[in-house]
């Protein structure tokens, strides 16, 4: 193998490699190439299907930074890179039929357990995957913040929706005033303009994001409304729109992803934002006897 050939072997030939590869150079791009990169990543449907152009008008660049961005990651050019994105297509957008034909043709098909066992390992993984990337101090922000809130706003649909729902559960339990956008009757705006600066929000959305939840996001925070986001990139477009965030990359089993280290997130946070309040407040008192 000579020096062409072995550079090209060290290229990133699936979606997370490349992900993990861009996150670590992002810092020493080129501004034009770290804004396509970061187009590239936060809208991989369309750096599948869209051509040179169409992408590069979209990312706001010329269509020579593509060329550019594929040949400073390793690729002979933007086709050898788009064929990665193109490759994730055609391993996550698996309809649910697909996904079970997946299962049938798998080693599950004759063994319940052994379908059981892969949604567990699934499960594993991704709870295993967070405890050693999430920043303990992002988490202790994040709390002081949400706890000093007066109403804590829910934002989350479709996937992340059971995140939401939960964390509504175990703050009314807990007497944490909060209030979950998402109404039978249409009013999700309505509900947001509620939301003032002495107010915060939890939002939760991933890949492919949920336009209304971004949305929401976008408004509350352009309010100055502060946003805690769970989300699976550093380029998400919620992330974008956070003062602080958590990145949860979900491991999945034949194409049905896990929600397990997101829910523990979930889980964790009402009760940190309980004992926070509670701490708070028998500083408040003490100050206050002194």
């Amino acid at each position: 193998m000579n020096s062409t050939e072995a550079a090209l072997a060290r290229v990133p030939r699936d979606f997370d490699s490349l992900r993990s590869v861009i996150i670590e150079r992002k810092v020493s791009m080129p501004k034009r190439l770290a804004q396509v990169a970061a187009y590239a990543l936060s809208n991989p449907d369309e750096m599948a299907f869209g051509t040179a152009a169409s992408i590069a008008t979209a990312a706001d660049v010329q269509p020579s930074t593509l060329v550019r961005l594929a040949h400073h990651l390793g690729y002979e050019g933007f086709s050898d890179l788009q064929n990665v994105f193109r490759a994730r297509l055609r391993d996550r957008t698996l309809s649910y039929e697909e996904r079970l034909l997946s299962l049938e043709a798998g080693p599950a098909s004759n063994s319940d357990t052994e379908l059981l066992s892969g949604f567990l390992t699934a499960a594993s993984q991704s709870v295993a995957r967070l405890a050693s990337t999430i920043d303990g101090e992002t988490f202790s922000r994040s709390v002081e913040l949400l706890a000093r809130a007066e109403t804590i706003y829910l934002v989350a649909k479709r996937r992340s929706y059971p995140l939401t729902a939960h964390m509504a559960y175990a703050l009314g339990k807990l007497g944490i005033r909060h209030q979950i956008i998402a109404s039978p009757n249409g009013i999700d705006a309505e509900m947001a303009q509620f939301a003032t600066r002495k107010d915060a929000v939890i939002a939760a959305s991933f890949a492919p994001y949920a336009a209304e939840s971004l949305a929401q996001a976008q408004e509350l925070a352009a309010r100055g409304v502060p946003i805690v986001a769970i989300t699976d990139s550093v380029f998400s477009p919620l992330a974008a729109s956070a003062t602080h965030w958590f990145e949860v990359s979900e491991a999945d089993y034949a194409g049905f992803r896990s929600l397990s280290a997101s829910m523990a997130l979930a889980m964790a946070l009402p009760v940190a934002i309980a004992e926070k309040r509670r701490s708070l407040k028998r500083s408040s008192k003490g100050n206050a006897v002194e």
